[in-house]
């Protein structure tokens, strides 16, 4: 194993037994759930908006190590974005997320969500990277209604 992949493996541990803006978020602007009911992976995502930017994002609820990573680090990366830039992350990380293995990670697009581009290799959790990803772009479209990864 390279150093820098066991490197992203410490990260998405890290994320996953620390998580961050992990909690209810008081008063929140949008409430979504997401269920992947392949693994039981199932998350709650609240946003507060300052206009169009994310004042606040935060999550709960439980699932495998990279879903519950993936929720973490989505929350630190797009805390402080307009909901334009969040769209534009939104887009790079599902597209490298659902690429082809082998194919080159535009680092400068997706930044540290590189660490999650092992998961292409298992195309079966390539659903609990994204969950929370998607209960967040629906969050963010005004579509408070849970949504599932089937």
């Amino acid at each position: 194993m390279s150093s820098t992949r066991a490197l992203y493996e410490q990260v998405i541990l890290d994320h996953n037994k620390n998580p961050r803006n992990f909690g209810v978020l008081r008063e929140p602007d949008h409430t979504v759930e997401g269920f992947n009911p392949l693994c039981g992976d199932h998350f709650t995502i609240y946003v507060k908006l300052d206009g169009d930017r994310i004042s606040e994002i935060t999550f709960e609820g439980a699932g495998c190590a990279i879903s519950k990573s993936s929720a973490s680090v989505m929350t630190t990366v797009l805390k402080g974005k307009t909901v334009k830039e969040a769209e534009v992350i939104f887009k790079d990380f599902h597209h490298m997320i659902t690429s082809a293995p082998d194919a080159p990670v535009d680092e400068e697009a997706v930044g540290k969500l590189r660490i999650f581009s092992g998961v292409r290799e298992f195309p079966v959790r390539i659903k609990c990277a994204t969950l929370a990803w998607h209960a967040m772009n629906s969050a963010l479209h005004g579509k408070d209604s849970a949504i599932s990864t089937e």
